[in-house]
């Protein structure tokens, strides 16, 4: 099939593009010519800003399409503008969303696709949502081809870890057996999916008539705790066994509300969904292990330059010391 992707060099989205010439269909990417992505030759571009209605129809116009990929599409005008631009001339628009559409904390586990939105999580969460919502309308008024693929935690080559203090020296860290800040106890649930996994699904589906008017969990299915996370990374990299300090995350809210926003929205919420759907219709499996996908995700910043040292966020040990000066204050004061 012939597939425009908007986007196609992002973390999730280069490996769509990678997988979908794989799978034997013809691919363009439609971006901004801003990011630099290693594509397989038979890729063709087209520059192009997604938030200009004339520049989507020239995009449309160039090809036959078949399939749209949408992987940027975060503002409800800019869909409203994609259905109308593509209603008629494609047999699928595939939308990538995200499970932040959910309201958190969720009411039951594991998430299903029909879970509670409201109140939402976040600005970005309730955009999503009000896209899906635009694309289902659609489906339901005239047929309008979408499907609708919602990961959550997707990392992999090209991106980074994910951490309490988003450090960039988190690897470093680690390995230098340096202390690791944890939010809570570090027993509520996380479940990160390698990107390889991710892609695999919206590949799957293209062209499968299944899909159309549906949305997917394309989350991990392999879940485990923070501390576990910690720790599992930690061997994957050969690296000592990581001294965790756990922080409740009130207090890292108000002491480092810059760099916790991310544990706002997301890490302190312990969430598993139901990935039986993308299962069933794209076949949708984990394959990737957290400790290889560590490995290759590390390997890859390496190679980029990319990895911080660890003494380079001064700030990361004031946490750390303050918090056990702290501790140790408030055991004294009860002794």
């Amino acid at each position: 099939m012939e597939a425009l992707i908007i986007g196609g060099t992002g973390l999730i989205s280069t490996g769509i593009t990678r997988q979908a010439v794989a799978a034997g269909h013809d691919v363009t990417v439609f971006t901004r010519g801003e990011t630099e992505a290693d594509l397989p030759a038979s890729v063709d571009r087209i520059t192009g800003d997604r938030t200009d209605r004339e520049a989507l129809e020239r995009a449309r116009d160039a090809i036959s399409l078949g399939c749209v990929i949408d992987m940027v599409g975060f503002d409800p005008a800019d869909v409203e503008t994609a259905i109308d631009v593509f209603a008629g001339h494609v047999d699928q628009y595939i939308f990538c969303s995200t499970v932040d559409v959910y309201h958190r904390p969720v009411a039951t586990m594991p998430v299903r696709e029909r879970a509670a939105r409201e109140p939402p999580v976040s600005e970005y969460g309730a955009d999503k949502a009000a896209c899906e919502d635009l694309l289902f309308e659609a489906y339901r008024a005239d047929g309008f081809p979408a499907t609708i693929i919602r990961p959550w935690d997707t990392y992999g080559e090209g991106g980074s870890l994910n951490n309490t203090l988003s450090s960039g020296a988190y690897v470093d860290r680690l390995r230098e057996g340096k202390p690791i800040v944890v939010h809570g106890d570090g027993t509520s649930v996380w479940a990160p999916c390698h990107r390889d996994d991710v892609a695999a699904a919206f590949v799957a589906a293209i062209g499968n008539h299944e899909a159309i008017g549906e949305a997917y969990h394309t989350t991990a299915t392999e879940a485990m705790t923070w501390n576990q996370y910690h720790r599992r990374a930690a061997a994957a990299l050969d690296a000592p066994d990581p001294e965790l300090v756990h922080v409740p995350t009130d207090a890292l809210r108000e002491a480092v509300p810059d760099r916790t926003t991310a544990l706002l929205d997301h890490f302190q919420f312990s969430t598993v969904f139901d990935t039986s759907k993308a299962r069933r219709d794209l076949d949708f499996r984990q394959t990737v292990s957290w400790e290889e996908g560590v490995q290759r995700t590390v390997d890859r910043l390496a190679a980029d330059g990319a990895l911080d040292d660890w003494d380079s966020d001064p700030e990361y040990d004031a946490v750390v010391s303050a918090w056990r000066d702290a501790t140790e204050s408030f055991a004294a004061e009860l002794r």
